[in-house]
């Protein structure tokens, strides 16, 4: 090989070479810099849904911290599948975010056929937020009182008994779908397009019980207008401390909740994920974030599970904890 062409390949290599590191340099500085301009959270519900009304909560707290305008966007529709997808597919920059849920990031992933993106893998987990409980409640002329007694009436009566959901693969649907399984009955599922029909139903004592979303119920609770039977996590909630746990009712370790958590596109930079899950975190730990998921019956998780590596795992576990409760209960969505 002649000296000229090799001197052209060390140039060729070298100008490729400086191609590359000048890139990563400008990667590198776009980290350190974002945002630079607007943030958009993506929130894969219907607005004045569970998952709205957190992502509202937080996102004029992560816009100060940040100092640049955070816009919230609600994308409903096909279980959230059209809102995440968005987010999947959008360019790993940092500016589209959204607010994945114990459905989108986890449920979806057994639920669906094909499922047009991949829950465990192609996303770059941010921060776990808030849970909120899911409860067991029923009809106000049931002849139960507690959990126990409960279970003890749906062994004997399984047969004309009724159960509610606002739909089919509902995380609601399938906690009552593994309690069913636990103790080995099957109870006729009446699935609603909704949660308010499935209410509606419950007060007129057309079903039996449900599982529900805790916040939402609260003030049907108050009312007597349901009965309160068990809230579905370890310990119990403030915003309604009377109402004991599955735990305590000698259920130990059946737990359900809804939860929900920011994700960005899968190979957005580290810099932009660190940042971002620091100020989540920072806002969570904000007293007036506190008090105001505290009124809508929520609250943030534990410190200790706040982080990437933590939602990693968790959305992973998430995925394999339900999949086998979907399977029973035989639901599967094209």
């Amino acid at each position: 090989m002649g000296q000229s062409v090799i001197r052209s390949a060390l140039t060729i290599g070298a100008i490729g070479l400086g191609l590359a590191l000048n890139a990563l340099d400008a990667a590198s500085a776009g980290a350190q810099d974002w945002p630079i301009r607007p943030v958009t959270i993506v929130i894969p519900v219907a607005a004045g849904s569970g998952g709205d009304i957190v992502g509202r909560i937080l996102a004029p707290y992560i816009s100060e911290l940040l100092g640049r305008p955070v816009i919230v966007e609600n994308v409903g529709g096909a279980g959230g599948i059209t809102a995440v997808s968005r987010v999947a597919r959008a360019a790993p920059d940092g500016y589209q975010i959204v607010l994945g849920n114990a459905g989108t990031h986890s449920l979806n992933q057994t639920l669906y056929k094909r499922l047009p993106y991949n829950a465990a893998t192609d996303f770059a987990p941010v921060a776990l937020t808030v849970e909120t409980p899911i409860a067991v409640i029923a009809r106000a002329d049931l002849p139960v009182n507690g959990l126990q007694d409960l279970l003890s009436y749906m062994k004997a009566n399984h047969a004309r008994m009724q159960f509610g959901s606002p739909g089919a693969g509902t995380m609601v649907h399938l906690a009552c779908a593994r309690l069913n399984a636990l103790i080995g009955v099957d109870i006729t599922h009446v699935p609603y397009r909704g949660a308010a029909p499935a209410m509606q139903d419950l007060m007129a004592g057309r079903i039996d019980y449900q599982c529900a979303t805790f916040a939402p119920v609260i003030p049907q609770i108050e009312g007597n207008l349901v009965k309160a039977i068990a809230l579905l996590q370890r310990t119990r909630s403030p915003a309604l401390p009377t109402l004991e746990t599955a735990h305590e009712q000698g259920l130990t370790g059946f737990e359900a909740a809804t939860w929900y958590a920011f994700f960005l596109p899968k190979g957005t930079p580290k810099a932009i994920v660190q940042k971002l899950n620091e100020v989540t975190v920072a806002a969570l730990n904000m007293p007036a974030v506190q008090q105001r998921l505290k009124e809508v019956g929520t609250e943030p998780v534990a410190p200790e599970r706040r982080s990437p590596e933590y939602l990693q795992e968790f959305v992973a576990s998430e995925i394999k904890k339900w999949a086998a409760a979907i399977k029973t209960s035989g639901v599967s969505l094209d």
